[in-house]
């Protein structure tokens, strides 16, 4: 990162603050905050638990519950038990609560139309494409990476959902059994397993066998279809390799398959190269490896 691109965030923040009113201390002339505005969206006609509330808007509980109370205040919001777990609470909007989501609904497209009035059919199309453009690098800045214990929830999810799809796009299908990565291996010291998460739900996945002679084996790499195209699974292969050099690992090695032709794009671009095969691993055609520096 450069200075001129930390400034000109900042004065893209300033302009876009501004321009959408968030600066005025009520947001869409509703007597309201934007914080608090913003939770009636995200509660919504068929409401929603607090902790997805918190975990979506990436807010600490303190400040979620005082929103809470004043919309709840206002008649607006009730909070209650989950029917079917006493432990979670679940938001609902009131009768009230959805009449004034229908009108805050109105006052945001006629600020939206404000926004876009003003300007030429070229100028909107532009606009419009940048700010789509805008909202996908912004959602790929929220994803989180973290080590996680393979017997973790969010691992379990991700390796079998991996596991399931392989099984629809491999021609002959496929059973990790015939090709097992125990959970010993993805655990240190033998080895370890990154997931990635957005706003709190698990959305890839990628593991790191350190073998003999210095040599690291790439896993179970997956990213959920619905965060594709943001740079995730780069962004993985990168964070396994920063943590393989860590480990004095020099070279890295994997295996893939003819179906999963955007995998292999990106390994070659990542500057892997193909290689006669290293393994006997039955669920590959091809064998890539990577000196690392």
């Amino acid at each position: 990162m450069t200075a001129e691109m930390m400034a000109q965030v900042r004065r893209f923040n300033r302009t876009v603050t501004q321009r959408i009113g968030v600066l005025n201390e009520n947001f869409l002339a509703s007597d309201r905050s934007l914080g608090q505005n913003r939770l009636l969206w995200e509660i919504g006609a068929d409401g929603s638990d607090i902790r997805s509330l918190r975990e979506r808007l990436d807010l600490d509980s303190g400040y979620v519950s005082r929103l809470l109370r004043t919309l709840e205040t206002s008649g607006y919001v009730v909070v209650e038990p989950s029917p079917t777990d006493g432990r979670v609470r679940i938001a609902r909007l009131t009768t009230a609560g959805r009449r004034e989501l229908a009108s805050l609904d109105q006052r945001s497209d006629d600020a939206a139309a404000a926004i876009l009035h003003p300007l030429n059919d070229r100028q909107r199309t532009k606009l419009v494409t940048a700010m789509a453009e805008v909202e996908r690098l912004l959602i790929a800045s929220i994803v989180k990476v973290r080590e996680c214990s393979p017997r973790h929830r969010d691992a379990r999810f991700c390796l079998q959902t991996y596991y399931s799809e392989l099984a629809v796009r491999f021609h002959e299908g496929y059973d990790p059994a015939v090709s097992p990565v125990a959970d010993a291996e993805m655990t240190p010291p033998a080895g370890l397993l990154l997931v990635a998460s957005l706003h709190g739900e698990p959305v890839g996945c990628g593991a790191l066998i350190f073998c003999p002679d210095d040599v690291g084996l790439v896993k179970r790499m997956w990213v959920a279809p619905a965060v594709r195209g943001l740079g995730l699974g780069r962004r993985l292969l990168y964070e396994l390799e920063d943590r393989a050099r860590a480990r004095g690992v020099r070279l890295m090695r994997l295996e893939t398959k003819n179906e999963l032709s955007e995998a292999i794009r990106m390994y070659e671009t990542s500057g892997y190269r193909e290689v006669v095969p290293f393994n006997d691993e039955p669920y590959a055609d091809h064998w890539f490896e990577k000196p690392l520096s």
